[in-house]
């Protein structure tokens, strides 16, 4: 099985590094997904060796960027990759409840949330995201720069509201969607 127990947080973000290397000249996503991995998961459970806290933008598949199969990772995701209470929840249940070690916040390159804030914010329900992203980038008018701060804004986050072991790591990283490679923020 691909799932695998108990992983350090070390071992994760290695497992994470080396999933993208594949990835990268991938054609397909090699994780398993098999029926025997859904029966399996099924009958006993899911432990995310990784919670990957993502955007939603279709371009960003965090299963195939790292090529992960079913119970692999822990994804939550959202415009903008920012992190609230709802987030935070979710991040506390992985790793408390199915002993996940490894939080990484995967933002991209080219980010719609992102280049919204830089333009000065959004409109309706979009607006709460786009206020976020604006308090922390400030006056940054260069949309990679403006991703990093946006990911260390939400790993900053995470850190100073969940009480984690340190056992448990949490990192930042950019998804580079014009080539493929994650750029790991260490």
């Amino acid at each position: 099985m691909s799932h695998v127990k108990g992983l350090s947080a070390e071992e994760s973000l290695r497992k994470l590094q080396q999933g993208n290397e594949k990835y990268l000249s991938a054609s397909a996503n090699p994780g398993d997904v098999s029926p025997a991995i859904r029966k399996d998961t099924c009958e006993n459970g899911q432990f995310p060796y990784a919670v990957v806290i993502t955007c939603s933008d279709s371009r960003v598949i965090p299963e195939s960027i790292f090529c992960a199969g079913i119970g692999e990772l822990f994804v939550i995701r959202d415009a903008g990759n920012v992190v609230g209470d709802f987030e935070l929840g979710s991040v506390e249940y992985a790793v408390d409840h199915l002993g996940s070690n490894l939080v990484v916040v995967l933002g991209h390159t080219n980010c719609g949330a992102v280049g919204a804030a830089i333009g000065g914010g959004g409109e309706g329900f979009i607006k709460a995201i786009t206020d976020e992203i604006m308090a922390v980038i400030g006056e940054e008018k260069d949309g990679y720069k403006a991703s990093c701060l946006n990911v260390e804004n939400s790993i900053g986050k995470i850190r100073s509201s969940l009480h984690m072991s340190d056992e448990v790591k949490v990192v930042g990283a950019i998804y580079h969607i014009e080539d493929g490679h994650v750029e790991f923020m260490e």
